[in-house]
């Protein structure tokens, strides 16, 4: 129900209740006739200016919920406006936010397809690699292309010798030249694969022991040819070493099959590693170096005399030097000396009073000047005692 509805109600209230006391009064008699028409007159008035003061209120009332209802709507807008900035705000950061996220998982990918890439050609390489292996010639040449490179490492060129010819018409894969003793030591590259790869794919005890054993016997037979090759009195070392470029296959030939090693030092075979072959060519290198500090020792000792010599000449000529210094030295002293009384000489110049003496007077005539006395020159200065310069 409106504000105005409620008011008209209340008013038509009001005149009906007037009515009512009117008609009451009425019927008590009719002399209060007139008293009941200002009565109602009086009603009527009060009536309209309550209802000019209520559409007053109304008006009012009407003007304050425009104003509230503006407000509202104004506050409304400007909060739609911020809702809108906000949703703005948040859609462009999760935005960028993803395509952020978008652009570092398209670096990711293209980082896994290079790796990819590169596992793709390890794998060709390591297809390559078991096809090099699984040939014996192949891998020969792979055992000596390894040995060759450590031993160009670590030795100067003139201590090696690649495919050196023996006397016997064998050729070394690498012949170390060292002095006697020991002499020159061969380095034979051997890779017994096949015997290794039965060693690790056997699956049973007696499987294993069969692979060991041949194992053991490739080992034996390569131990034995080298000796037998390799190793010449009077020509080659004592000993020889045999090559095997698997650290693998040098681990579990020390680990479970030690006859095998045992035989290699019987036969004086020594059997290296890599990573033992590139110790033992470090101390060869010490040893070639120590070789020549010996074979230079007299060139050195000769050169030591040779400059000894020339330090004491050079300390000769140091000392006249010196006398000649000390001389200099000397004169320059004199000649300090000689400015000093010189000086003093001068000094003393400066200081005498040049005025013409006064005589003692003569009788009548008065007093003499120097110039008409005849009395005998008087030195202005007296000659100082002679002095040894």
């Amino acid at each position: 129900m409106t504000p105005l509805l409620i008011v008209i109600v209340v008013v038509l209230a009001v005149l009906a209740g007037g009515v009512v006391l009117l008609l009451l009064k009425h019927r008590r008699g009719g002399t209060e006739q007139a008293e009941v028409i200002a009565e109602v007159t009086r009603l009527a008035s009060l009536a309209r200016d309550g209802q000019a003061s209520l559409e007053g209120r109304l008006q009012t009332m009407n003007e304050s919920a425009d104003a509230a209802r503006s407000a509202m709507t104004q506050r409304l807008h400007e909060q739609e406006l911020k809702l809108n900035k906000t949703l703005e705000h948040g859609l462009q950061s999760g935005t960028n936010k993803t395509l952020e996220t978008m652009g570092r998982l398209e670096k990711r990918l293209a980082v896994i397809d290079k790796a990819q890439d590169n596992i793709t050609q390890l794998s060709n390489q390591m297809v390559g690699l078991q096809d090099i292996l699984s040939n014996k010639q192949a891998r020969g040449a792979f055992g000596e292309i390894q040995l060759n490179d450590l031993v160009q490492q670590i030795l100067p060129p003139s201590a090696y010798k690649f495919q050196a010819q023996l006397s016997n018409g064998r050729r070394a894969d690498c012949l170390l030249d060292l002095p006697h003793p020991p002499g020159p030591i061969v380095i034979d590259a051997k890779f017994p694969l096949e015997s290794y790869n039965a060693l690790r794919n056997a699956t049973d005890d007696a499987g294993r022991l069969a692979a060991t054993r041949g194992f053991r016997d490739s080992i034996k037979k390569h131990v034995n040819d080298i000796a037998a090759r390799y190793i010449l009195p009077g020509e080659t070392a004592e000993a020889a070493l045999m090559f095997v470029p698997s650290e693998a296959v040098y681990a579990e030939l020390h680990a479970n099959v030690r006859e095998a090693v045992e035989a290699s030092y019987q036969a004086r075979v020594f059997i290296v590693s890599p990573t033992t072959l590139w110790a033992t060519l470090n101390t060869v290198r010490a040893v070639l170096k120590d070789v020549q500090m010996r074979e230079q020792a007299g060139v050195i000792q000769k050169e030591v005399g040779a400059l000894l010599t020339d330090v004491g000449r050079l300390d000769k000529r140091v000392g006249k030097l010196q006398q000649h210094f000390d001389q200099g030295a000397e004169d320059i002293r004199q000649i300090r000396i000689s400015t000093e009384k010189v000086t003093k000489r001068a000094e003393r110049i400066e200081t005498v009073e040049l005025e013409e003496p006064v005589l003692p007077t003569d009788g009548l005539d008065g007093p003499k000047t120097a110039s008409a006395a005849s009395a005998p020159d008087i030195p202005l200065l007296a000659d100082p005692p002679a002095r040894d310069d």
